[in-house]
């Protein structure tokens, strides 16, 4: 079967960080008032913890910036190694990047002068990077394991060009259906709303 791998050979979910993955979604998304949800699973060796939640009236840059914070809130102590999986450019950009030293230099202004979009939550974000010791990886989204051995094999060469050649295959699939976790608890959030 395409995709199918063997979870004790992904050195992921055997590394000695915190693994955090994360994804969010909103329904009507360019009008601002679309329902919003989140999700995001914890993984630590072989421990898991899964946590979502919802939001009216929200955006998906901001259901993904409130999945991390989520994940970010639940945890119990300080000095953690964390590496956070996104499937959002603009959560990861931002901190691989480091667009926000030049918002906070600029009184929180973008290069054009307009006010930064978010800044509470990215302000709630930053106040983590002092606590912990945190890489951020971007992984594609909505993107199935039984899309076929030549899709998934492009999908992982696009994986290590964005994140690095320290990734095996093993780890590519793992985080994937990670962050095909974190989509379907973020729809978890999405339904409940609805009710």
């Amino acid at each position: 079967m395409a995709g199918e791998h063997n979870p004790n050979r992904a050195r992921l979910a055997n590394r000695r960080s915190l693994n955090i993955y994360t994804d969010g979604a909103c329904s009507n998304n360019q009008s601002g008032a679309g329902l919003g949800g989140w999700g995001a699973v914890l993984e630590y060796g072989r421990s898991r913890k899964e946590i979502w939640g919802a939001e009216p009236a929200t955006t998906n840059n901001r259901m993904e910036m409130t999945a991390l914070i989520g994940a970010f809130e639940s945890l119990t102590r300080d000095d953690l190694r964390i590496c956070v999986f996104s499937d959002s450019s603009y959560l990861t950009e931002c901190f691989r990047k480091k667009w926000y030293v030049k918002w906070r230099r600029n009184g929180w202004l973008t290069a054009k002068k307009e006010p930064v979009e978010n800044r509470d939550l990215w302000e709630k974000l930053l106040s983590f990077l002092d606590r912990h010791d945190i890489s951020f990886y971007r992984v594609k989204g909505h993107l199935s394991l039984d899309s076929g051995e030549a899709t998934l094999r492009k999908s992982f060469a696009k994986f290590r060009e964005w994140n690095g050649a320290s990734f095996g295959y093993d780890d590519f699939l793992h985080a994937t259906e990670m962050n095909i976790r974190a989509d379907e608890l973020a729809n978890c959030g999405i339904d409940s709303l609805r009710k």
